[in-house]
């Protein structure tokens, strides 16, 4: 037992033992008053007061004044005895809520009101807490920017992006940032730090606690990340519901025999609500709760930053790890038009918000976010103009299956100009009462100046890495503004224990790329392994109508790499299910070795193309050859037998002028 000192240095000697301390500590835990406090909207478990630790110590005989109790206590904390419930305070002589370590929830959890309940974003709604409405990407979609009243409450003001606050968002919320949140306590050392809540970071935080390891995952924004927010998830609920539109509407050209009396409507509120509700409704798969309890990852909502090799700071805690993974995701990438930046535009970041109809919609750029989110609000009702800067659409993609779904995108009524150059933006705002006023973009094209009106403009011009301002310059961590984090083929950084996945560090800007690339690292951070980035064959699909996806080389690639190749085509228009579903736009087009049949890449163009790509991916991921694609039974009649008959064709070029003479000899024998 301690004895009593006579001054503040004397007591820091007396406890210059961690047993010392930790005997001490034990005795404060075992007399003081610990239970559930609460604080305006907040209620946190096991707390006792800082003016009690004080009092008792002085009571006790290990302080003779405030000060020295208070150097006493801070010893403690130094050490990790107990903390302040938030972290902002050091102990102090005041009714503030600290808590012993072995009280402390060992994972996250919800903050809870004043009736014992999780602390919910529907409360907002009923004024508990304020909401500053403010805009988001020069939107004037609303955005929130939370403030609140109890400074004890862990939960940055912050923009969240997301509105309206109805049932469903608020629902979404709660799931992927939930209202307040309380971190853990954080590990001695973590096995895993992943900074970065999207596809990336989650699969692998997910990964790696399956195999027992000890996990951290920060996000300061939303879980999910661009795919369940702003991504993947809302654009495939809008785009299917500009499909119903259309087909009701082409029911009777088409000639069906089917008659619609009347008009066509869409009611964008209608549908952005089904897109919310849907949105909410799968959320909880990335929920914190969901990582917190039932996958055992420590969850930590707030801004990560590298304070070291081996360190991250988040909510003022230090976490320690031995790997780290990077999946910072990346955002819309603004040009510098001048004026663009002081009028209203959208991004994918906050199209979603949208509940009223634009007339008429500008899109900035051709490639697959602003061809399809272009394509559904024209089949939606607006009127829209596509300003593209390259030459053709989706200018990474097969020449001959981009200009089959330009000529769609035109045949739904878009306008579409190439080669474009923008001269600059201006806007005035909506009349009062009105949900849009006029945005105006000046452009140059062929030799002469044009001016394209709308009420909205999405600017879809691409995408740049998230890589500022998290301290990777302290971690040892190189990056490129443009190109992201650079790593080596195994997904490692310049710092080899720090890895990065996903949008951050790769051109594959696709939600299953990422997945995948994170399956690599937990092999490669955890386990010594070799799994190679260019080892994985990656496929993708833009989901216009037609669709258009790709696996593997193009022709161009091959070219430039001297590699000599042929290439088969079968046309949906000689396809039985696509002439008797009237849909016998596109192709299927594989690429081969010269002089065998190992595929080398393919592109298919049609509908449901996404779908059908898989069966060449799984044939070139098991190295079967075109030639046994064709001995595939395939049901009758489906569009998946334009691959078969791919290999058909294939087959047939193994009809030599001399084995053709074989065979008719050997038939005229038989006759």
């Amino acid at each position: 037992m301690s004895h009593p000192v006579e001054s503040a240095d004397e007591s820091i000697c007396q406890f210059d033992d961690k047993q010392m301390v930790q005997d001490l500590a034990d005795q404060i835990r075992a007399k003081l008053e610990i239970r559930d406090r609460r604080y305006h909207l907040t209620t946190y478990t096991k707390c006792f007061l800082g003016s009690d630790a004080v009092k008792w110590l002085m009571g006790n005989g290990h302080a003779e004044t405030v000060e020295d109790a208070l150097l006493v206590g801070q010893l403690m904390m130094d050490q990790g005895m107990f903390a302040h419930v938030t972290r902002d305070h050091s102990l102090k002589d005041e009714s503030l809520f600290y808590r012993f370590a072995l009280d402390e929830p060992s994972k996250g959890e919800k903050a809870v009101s004043r009736d014992g309940k999780a602390l919910t974003w529907a409360q907002f709604l009923n004024g508990i807490l304020p909401v500053d409405v403010r805009p988001l990407d020069g939107s004037k979609q609303t955005d929130l920017k939370v403030v609140s009243r109890d400074p004890n409450m862990q939960m940055a003001p912050k923009h969240i992006g997301v509105a309206p606050l109805d049932a469903y968002n608020t629902s979404l919320l709660d799931h992927v940032h939930p209202a307040a949140w309380h971190d853990p306590l954080p590990k001695a050392t973590y096995n895993l730090v992943v900074m970065g809540a999207g596809t990336g970071g989650l699969v692998s935080a997910a990964g790696a606690a399956g195999v027992q390891a000890k996990v951290a995952l920060i996000e300061d924004h939303l879980m999910g990340g661009d795919c369940l927010n702003v991504g993947c998830v809302p654009s495939k609920a809008l785009i299917k519901a500009a499909t119903v539109a259309h087909h009701a509407r082409e029911a009777y050209t088409k000639e069906y025999g089917v008659h619609i009396d009347g008009s066509v409507r869409v009611d964008l509120g209608e549908v952005m609500q089904r897109m919310r509700r849907l949105r909410a409704s799968i959320s909880h798969h990335d929920s914190a709760e969901r990582f917190t309890k039932d996958l055992g990852v420590d969850v930590y909502i707030g801004k990560g930053v590298f304070t070291s090799p081996n360190t991250i700071t988040v909510n003022g805690k230090t976490l320690s790890f031995r790997k780290a993974v990077i999946a910072t995701g990346g955002n819309a990438a603004v040009p510098p038009i001048p004026g663009l930046a002081d009028s209203p535009y959208l991004t994918n970041a906050s199209l979603f918000n949208l509940t009223d109809l634009p007339k008429r919609i500008i899109v900035m750029g051709a490639g697959p976010i602003g061809l399809e989110m272009a394509q559904s609000f024209r089949r939606f009702g607006s009127e829209v103009v596509v300003l593209n800067r390259g030459g053709k659409v989706l200018p990474k993609e097969d020449a001959d299956a981009a200009a089959v779904v330009q000529k769609a995108l035109e045949r739904d009524g878009l306008v579409i100009k190439n080669r474009v150059t923008f001269v600059k933006v201006t806007h005035e705002p909506p009349a009062e009462g009105q949900p849009f006023g006029k945005i105006t973009v000046h452009i140059e094209r062929d030799g002469g100046s044009e001016v394209i009106e709308g009420e909205a403009l999405l600017v879809a011009t691409g995408r740049k890495p998230n890589v500022r301002g998290i301290g990777l310059e302290a971690a040892g961590v190189e990056y490129d503004d443009r190109m992201g984090v650079k790593v080596n083929d195994y997904l490692q950084t310049s710092n080899k224990s720090i890895y990065a996945v996903g949008d951050c560090c790769t051109k594959f800007h696709f939600t299953h790329a990422a997945d995948f690339m994170a399956r690599a690292v937990i092999r490669n951070a955890l386990f010594w392994g070799k799994a190679k980035m260019s080892d994985l064959l990656i496929p993708w699909c833009t989901v216009t109508e037609p669709e258009i996806a790709h696996v593997g080389l193009y022709p161009r690639d091959m070219e430039s790499g001297g590699i000599a190749y042929r290439t088969f085509t079968k046309p949906f228009a000689a396809v039985d299910r696509a002439i008797l579903e009237g849909d016998t736009e596109g192709f299927v087009k594989i690429h081969t070795k010269q002089g065998s049949d190992e595929i080398l890449g393919a592109t298919i163009v049609g509908p449901n193309a996404g779908d059908m790509i898989s069966e060449i991916s799984v044939a070139m991921e098991s190295k079967m050859g075109l030639g046994a694609l064709a001995s595939v039974i395939h049901p009758y009649p489906t569009k998946a037998e334009a691959v078969r008959q791919c290999g058909d064709l294939y087959n047939k070029t193994r009809l030599t002028v001399f084995v053709k003479g074989v065979f008719r000899k050997l038939m005229q024998l038989q006759r």
